[in-house]
This record gives structure tokens, C-alpha cells and sequence, in this order.
């Protein structure tokens, strides 16, 4: 046991948690963290060797089912996305591909302007300021200007990364078509900054950035939070948070490398697991007078995940490209269809980004759209494909349902016996219609653009990167687990500040939101520090 409790004990060293962190010990708290992964040199990462994209496939594969680490618990998937995600310093910052766009004002106001799912208790301009803070933090290449969001009154930190070839030449035929495009925001240095390197443009952010220009938060926060006094405590698994006879949280049990159980002190619990984690924990949590769950007298503990149903639409064109180069974080964006038409037969809408399309391992395994070609036409087939293509990346919004859920397996356990996560998730028709009708276009796009052929992949299995909803926010108790300051409404000393807290997906990469949704949570815990029940 500590001698002394911490002020803010947080579970979780990836985007969210490592915010809160630098703000609480900034302002002065003793903050403690348990992260269960470790801390990853930059000379860890595969990008910079030969058979890189072999080991992306194994060792550095995004899904904790495939790469089986220490630090990884099992998920037991009844989906056909499967849950992706990274345990260590930085969480999935370390695999994110580091594209940064900000959720979008009608995102807040979807039961309002369409009649679906439902508004949250915060906005987007309510957010602006906590974004250009974030932006400045993680270290953001922009153009500011995008006229599909509302003119900004700040400079972005750099200027933007570049497009390349393929980003070029699908830009001038969106230019044709009359359709949206802009560079994408991404949290990837152009220039050096904050003490980082620049992006080299060799498209391996997903395991990994060995220049350290991706911000990832091992490099962004935690070394200034441990610089203002916070402990970070790594190999530590949590297998729940405690409560007293009052109902406010203790702080939490968790075991170390040893196995040995130990137990942390804490005057307020801060979650950030992700929204697989975080509900497991919760559930995990269960007590006497919570015995459906930590924070869960709504029910909704675990419920209405999302995971952004994912397509790729690829174009091949005759002349090179050098597509596998560039920044993985998207070259450019196109939200031309994001806000609903009724005349399409579906609500809400999806974000386009367009990426590099890998290197020539990528290129001569079988194709995502199911095209494999060994052979006497295996040259010409990589021939072809290598650094020809342009690949558009579709994520749809993804509508809150209470089916879709994380629950406790009852037969699998992770290393330390604890119940691994159940994830049941089902993709709706309303997505299925959406992601049809964005493949067309997305086509059209390719097409316009001069592609001779078109490969269409409807929906990625390995794309679940964006875990969402799980324990909602809401101004009612019995609609949602958190309050609108991400403060659970039963355990007025725990909060939530991971992708968890989202009432609605957005149909947009999701880590700026809740990088500004933590820091705005952050503040809060510092404005009513004075307030803040603890226990005795």
C-alpha cells in the first residue's frame, strides 16, 4: 500500500489518460497512473527494418488477438469488426495512424437535426478551445480553412504534411466533380517541434513511429507530467476499482509482474482503459451495492458500443505514384457526404481519407478485396500495384445500439485469471446502406481521377481502431453513466475520460474529441477540487 494516497489515481497511459495526467500534476496534484503495458524505445518499432511488414502482421499487429503479449488481454469477438487497441506507454497513440480531424458541430446534434440516437450535453464550440489547446500539446500539421467546419480563430501549430502524387491527383478530380477536399489535419510533425523530429514520409505509423514525429503521448505528456511529479507505474493490471460503505471509490486492486496483488490508494479514480477496458473494469467492479457493475444503475455500462464500419476503396492507375509513401494519417479527407440527404436512404454520413497503400509485401499478398495472383502473373501483378494506387478509407458514423455491448467472458481469462472482455457487436442496415451508397461515390472519385480499375474491400474485419460508447455521458441518471463533466452520476468520485464517454460515433477518427473532452474534463477535477467528495 502507498503511504499516502494519491490525489488522482488513473487507469490508462494512452490519449486520455496521459491529458489528465499533465494537467492534474501541472496544477499541483499528486497524480499516480497504472498502465498494465510497458514503455517502448523508438528503436522498438519495425519501420526502419527490412521485414517491417511482416512483423505489423505478427509482433506489431494492431489486434491484442494476434500479437497474444504479456500486456495484452484476450477478446472474445461475436463481431465482424474486430476490437483494435495497444497496451503501453502512450496506449494506441503508439498505433495510431495519427490522423487528427475534430468531430463536427452537427455530431453534438443528431437527435435534434435527425432523429436518431441523441444529442450530448456539450458542443462543439464548447470543445473549440480544449481542441487548439490539444492541438498545441500533441503537435498538429494543418491548413486551417477547411470549409466544412466553421472558421477557426487560431494559426495550427505547423503547416500541413504533404499530399503526394496520389493525394494530387485525386484532389483535382474531386476539384472536377465539385465535391469536398482538404489536407488532412494529422498529429505528425512537418517541421520539427517540441522538441521532435519531422515525419520522413515512410508510412509506418501503425506500429510505431521511429523519429518520433507522430505524437504519441509517451513522448507529447508523460515525460513533462513525470517531470511535475506524477508517477507512472507500468506492468500493472488492475482487476478492479474499490469502494467504501459510502460508495465512493478507494482506489484499485491491481497485479504486478510478480502476480502479486497490490492495492492503490486514491482520493479520486480516473478511468482511462478505452471502451472495452473501461466497461470491463467497471463490470469487474461489481460489489454488494453495485451489483450489476461500478457506475451502472442506468444499465448501460458496456452498452451502445461503436466501431465506425470500415470500407476501402482502392484505384489503380498506369502511371507511378510512389503511394506507399507519405504519412498513414490520411493525405487528404473529403466530407462531401457527411451530413444526412433523406434521398440516399440512410441518416448521418462517413469521412473519406485517403491513404498510402503499402509496400510491396502489402502489395503481393492477397488484396483486402480478396484478389490474389501467384503464378506465371505474380510480377505483373505486383507490377501493376505497387505504388500505383490511391486508396480511399471510408469510416461511417455508427449509431448507438444497446445490443451492441461489452459483457465478462465466462470461459476466457487473461494471463492473471481475470475474465477477458466479451465484444458482441452487430453492424446495423442503416450502416450497411450508408457504406454502399460511399462505395459508389468513392468509386466515382477513383474513376474521375483516371483509375483503370477499382478494388473495393466492403467491410475490413481488422478495422475496429475506434472503440466508442460504452458508458455514455448525459445530463439523467438513468440515460447515461456519466454526468456532462464525464463524472460518473453513482460514484461522485469516479470519472470516465476515455472514447467511452461518446454519446453518438461521429463518422470521424475519434482521438482529437476525446483528447479535448479529457483536457475539458481535467480542468473541471482542478476547478472544484474544493467540492469533490472524497473518501474519509
Amino acid at each position: 500500500m502507498a503511504s499516502e494516497p494519491a490525489d488522482v489515481l488513473i487507469v490508462g497511459a494512452g490519449a486520455s489518460g496521459a491529458v489528465v495526467a499533465l494537467r492534474l500534476a501541472e496544477a499541483g496534484f499528486r497524480v499516480v497512473c497504472l498502465e498494465q503495458g510497458d514503455w517502448h524505445d523508438l528503436a522498438d518499432y519495425p519501420g526502419v527494418r527490412l521485414d517491417w511488414e511482416l512483423q505489423q502482421r505478427k509482433t506489431w499487429a494492431t489486434s491484442p488477438n494476434i500479437r497474444q503479449l504479456p500486456e495484452d488481454y484476450p477478446i472474445v469477438e461475436d463481431s465482424p469488426v474486430s476490437p483494435l487497441m495497444f497496451n503501453g506507454v502512450g496506449g494506441s497513440t503508439l498505433i495510431f495512424a495519427g490522423a487528427w480531424p475534430r468531430a463536427l458541430p452537427s455530431d453534438f446534434r443528431v437527435r435534434s437535426l435527425d432523429g436518431v440516437a441523441d444529442d450530448w450535453p456539450i458542443d462543439y464550440f464548447e470543445l473549440l478551445p480544449y481542441f487548439y489547446r490539444t492541438d498545441r500539446a500533441f503537435g498538429v500539421s494543418a491548413l486551417p480553412g477547411d470549409p466544412a467546419y466553421p472558421p477557426d480563430t487560431d494559426e495550427a501549430p505547423m503547416p500541413p504534411l504533404p499530399i503526394g502524387s496520389a493525394g494530387l491527383k485525386i484532389a483535382r478530380a474531386h476539384t472536377r466533380l465539385g465535391w469536398h477536399w482538404w489536407p488532412e489535419f494529422n498529429a505528425i510533425n512537418s517541421t520539427p517541434y517540441d522538441g521532435r523530429r519531422p515525419c520522413v514520409q515512410r508510412s509506418t505509423c501503425q506500429s510505431g513511429c521511429n523519429e518520433g514525429a507522430k505524437a504519441s503521448t509517451d513522448l507529447t505528456h508523460w515525460p513533462k507530467a513525470i517531470a511535475k511529479g506524477a508517477r507512472l507505474i507500468t506492468g500493472a493490471r488492475v482487476r478492479r476499482i474499490e469502494t467504501n460503505d459510502a460508495g465512493l471509490a478507494t482506489g484499485a486492486t491491481w497485479i504486478d509482474r510478480e502476480g502479486a496483488e497490490r492495492f492503490e490508494p486514491a482520493s479520486v479514480v480516473v478511468l482511462a482503459a478505452n471502451a472495452i477496458g473501461t466497461p470491463r473494469l467497471l463490470l469487474l467492479s461489481a460489489s454488494g451495492r453495485y451489483p450489476d457493475g461500478l457506475a451502472n444503475s442506468s444499465g448501460l455500462v458496456g452498452r451502445r458500443l461503436m466501431m465506425h464500419p470500415f470500407a476501402n476503396v482502392a484505384g489503380l492507375f498506369e502511371e507511378p505514384l510512389m503511394s506507399w509513401q507519405g504519412q498513414f494519417g490520411d493525405l487528404i479527407e473529403s466530407l462531401e457526404f457527411y451530413e444526412t440527404d433523406e434521398k440516399r436512404g440512410f441518416v448521418r454520413g462517413a469521412r473519406w481519407g485517403l491513404a498510402p497503400t503499402g509496400g510491396p509485401i502489402n502489395t503481393a499478398l492477397p488484396s483486402r478485396a480478396g484478389e490474389q495472383v501467384w503464378g506465371p502473373d505474380h510480377h505483373l501483378h505486383v507490377r501493376t500495384h505497387l505504388g500505383h494506387g490511391a486508396n480511399w478509407g471510408i469510416f461511417a458514423e455508427d449509431l448507438p445500439d444497446e445490443t451492441n455491448r461489452v459483457t465478462l467472458s465466462t470461459t476466457v481469462t487473461d494471463s492473471s485469471g481475470i475474465p477477458a472482455p466479451e465484444v458482441h457487436y452487430s453492424m446495423a442496415e442503416n450502416a450497411r446502406r450508408m457504406l454502399d451508397f460511399h462505395i459508389e461515390r468513392a468509386t466515382e472519385s477513383m474513376l474521375e481521377a483516371g483509375a483503370f480499375k477499382v478494388e473495393v474491400d466492403r467491410l475490413m474485419r481488422y478495422s475496429g481502431w475506434h472503440l466508442l460508447g460504452t458508458a455514455r455521458m448525459g445530463d439523467d441518471p438513468e440515460t447515461s453513466v456519466l454526468d456532462p463533466w464525464n463524472r460518473t452520476h453513482d460514484v461522485p468520485n469516479l470519472y470516465i475520460v476515455d472514447g467511452s464517454c461518446f454519446v453518438t460515433s461521429s463518422g470521424v477518427n475519434p482521438t482529437s474529441t476525446i483528447a479535448a473532452i479529457a483536457l475539458r474534463a481535467a480542468d473541471h477535477i482542478v476547478e472544484s477540487r474544493f467540492n469533490q467528495q472524497v473518501p474519509a
